[in-house]
């Protein structure tokens, strides 16, 4: 089952298999007693495991191939399901780095989706749905449990079309009723679509609810109860998708994140459409030149709230576009204002830093180039052309460049971190063996140590170092140090 219970019953999935009977201990004469190599079991091979899939290298992402080490995959997905979902954009980019790359399977690794669909729903959760589907459509595969994610996928980014087309397409699919009239109505099937509901109901195939909805989604002439249809806690895609064909849209606000995708279609209203890009860019899953696409589609049309947030970056991004640095001066303390108040820093700085680098700025945009600098994806390098004007400063430059050994922390937290850095690591053998779940471990700590316990957070970075992620604890303590997440 999905560690996510928000899919849709699309497909008719297959019956459970039934779970195995305990084994017995061992008896005395089954235990060996020579070094011999045992006899080896030979297998055909046939479709690459799914535990191989990825969407990039593992060493292009900085990962080891061998990350799984001698974890079973499912210790591995267990792990992945159930661990917390990281507040620090460098700790969830890691996790997803973790999801998305291409490693060596574990060493129980075989035609089992258990681990692959794991990474599925967990990319899920974050929001995710480009990677999830690109993922799907790598490993392709048709069964049920995977094309029911990817109908989800299409439903909530606007390919409902496309979803339906290939669900005809495959005969070892099943659709539910649900699904099945979905598909027939958008495609104009109007007719057999009511046949289908009508034969629904006389096998009892339907609920009430179900039978309610649907019928309002073919016509409203089918339907005992015109009015309002009943409010809907968590619906899912399939649901979500009727609401909104009705004329009753469900606001997505409250709904898990993947939802605010399917505000960003071109038919949804642009204030809507920047509450989800704010929403999605805040939590890692739309790039931040995406979001600054969205504010820049238009000129505001009324003031207060969003629309002065949206006036004070498109004035940054026009000075910016002139190039006059006394016109950045001025409209960058805004601009940056404006992200800080809804959580945006790291968005901006990553759509910014790199630019505002070689600006002779002045007055309190030239303060704080250095911390938008020092957020962004070039760090390290804009750490070493800007000298910092005071201890904080100093300490921070010198955990972007790593040249931490004269560095003299200023708080707890800076000690911590720099503690947990130079430590000796941890680990041995064990940690060597299982490096993927020393490392899941490791993003765990670091978002209990960013709560205030800073002996989880040395451990953390300690641990991360030693795995070979010190870049990334360096970055996650510089979030830590410049985001306010400190105790």
């Amino acid at each position: 089952m999905s560690a996510i219970d928000w899919l849709s019953d699309s497909v008719i999935l297959p019956a459970p298999v039934a779970m195995p009977r305990r084994v017995a201990p061992p008896r005395a004469d089954d235990i060996v007693d020579s070094a011999l190599p045992e006899t080896v079991t030979v297998t055909p091979l046939g479709a690459p495991s799914p535990d191989t899939v990825g969407l990039l290298p593992a060493r292009r992402l900085g990962l080891p191939p061998d990350l799984w080490g001698a974890s079973p995959s499912a210790v591995i997905a267990q792990k992945i399901a159930t661990a917390r979902t990281p507040d620090l954009p460098a700790m969830r980019d890691l996790l997803k780095n973790i999801l998305i790359a291409e490693l060596d399977p574990p060493i129980d690794s075989g035609d089992d989706r258990t681990l692959f669909l794991a990474r599925i729903d967990r990319l899920l959760s974050l929001g995710a749905l480009g990677p999830a589907a690109r993922m799907l459509d790598r490993a392709g595969r048709t069964e049920p449990a995977y094309f029911r994610r990817w109908f989800d996928i299409a439903l909530l980014t606007g390919t409902e079309d496309v979803a339906c087309a290939r669900m005809r397409a495959l005969p070892q699919i099943s659709p539910t009723y649900a699904a099945r009239i979905f598909c027939l109505a958008r495609t104009g099937d109007w007719q057999a679509a009511a046949l289908t509901l009508d034969t629904a109901k006389a096998l009892g195939l339907v609920d009430t609810a179900e039978d309610h909805l649907i019928a309002r989604f073919l016509s409203a002439e089918l339907s005992e109860e015109p009015a309002t249809l009943p409010p809907i806690r968590l619906p899912t895609p399939l649901q979500f998708s009727m609401y909104s064909a009705i004329g009753e849209p469900i606001a997505t606000a409250n709904l898990p994140l993947a939802f605010a995708h399917a505000d960003l279609r071109e038919t949804t209203g642009w204030r809507a459409r920047i509450a989800a890009a704010e929403r999605l860019a805040r939590d890692g899953a739309l790039a931040a030149n995406e979001l600054f696409e969205v504010y820049g589609e238009r000129m505001p049309a009324a003031s207060g709230g969003v629309w002065d947030r949206v006036a004070a970056v498109q004035r940054f991004q026009a000075a910016l576009n002139d190039g006059a640095a006394a016109t950045v001066s001025e409209a960058l303390p805004a601009a940056w204002a404006a992200a800080t108040d809804v959580g945006l820093e790291v968005p901006f700085a990553e759509a910014f830093g790199d630019a505002l680098a070689p600006l002779a700025l002045s007055g309190a945009a030239d303060r704080l180039r250095l911390k938008i600098g020092l957020l962004s994806p070039r760090a390290e390098a804009i750490a070493r052309a800007h000298g910092p004007t005071n201890g904080e400063e100093a300490f921070q430059v010198a955990l972007a460049t790593g040249d931490l050994a004269q560095a003299e922390a200023y708080d707890a937290v800076s000690t911590a971190l720099r503690d947990g850095l130079l430590g000796e690591p941890t680990g041995g053998d064990d940690l060597s063996a299982r490096k993927g779940e020393a490392m899941l471990r490791a993003i765990e700590l670091f978002g209990i140590g960013a709560a205030g316990n800073l002996d989880e957070l040395q451990q953390a970075v300690s641990l991360l170092n030693a795995l070979g992620q010190g870049d990334v604890a360096r970055r996650a303590g510089l979030q830590l140090l410049l985001l306010d997440f400190a105790p």
